[in-house]
């Protein structure tokens, strides 16, 4: 099962490379597709999060009480990271040489610091700009998603100096 979706994912993907290859290697583009679709997910589970699970509630749950911007990012994050980690894993960094726990922990460090610069970028942006909570995710991930990039490809999921990129 997962060897089949992992092949329908690529072959997706891989069809719509074709007008990109000039402008970057396939890695490259697939990283964008998936982690591009990844964010659209978290943006989507944010946002249905904060309307429609906490009806921009606060979140209290007993001993801890949380804003509604700041309890939808860790609701998004439930269902992104273990989609994400798939995704890259399966899909993107298929030449990493590191053992799937080295990576499974790598990406779960690499991702509560993403966690950890949402929440700083969503509060600085929703109580300290007033900006719309929906409106601040997507400039928090624009950030986010640039530090992530350059940390997956040079750390969580690096691949040996002497292995070749994937074509």
């Amino acid at each position: 099962m997962v060897q089949m979706a992992k092949k329908w994912i690529i072959s997706f993907i891989d069809f719509f490379y074709s007008p990109f290859s000039r402008l970057m290697p396939l890695q490259t583009f697939r990283y964008a597709a998936c982690g591009g679709a990844n964010t659209v997910l978290d943006i989507v589970m944010y946002a249905i999060a904060y309307n429609f699970i906490l009806h921009k509630q606060d979140l209290n749950l007993g001993f801890m009480a949380f804003k509604p911007h700041i309890a939808s990012i860790i609701i998004a994050f439930c269902v992104s990271f273990p989609t994400g980690f798939f995704l890259m894993r399966n899909i993107v960094f298929t030449q990493s040489t590191l053992q799937g726990r080295v990576q499974l922990w790598r990406y779960f460090v690499l991702v509560l610091i993403c966690l950890f610069l949402n929440y700083v970028f969503i509060k600085l942006f929703v109580e300290q700009l007033h900006i719309y909570p929906t409106i601040s995710k997507v400039l928090t991930t624009i950030i986010v998603v640039s530090f992530s990039y350059l940390t997956q490809k040079n750390y969580t999921f690096k691949a040996e100096q002497s292995r070749q990129p994937i074509e």
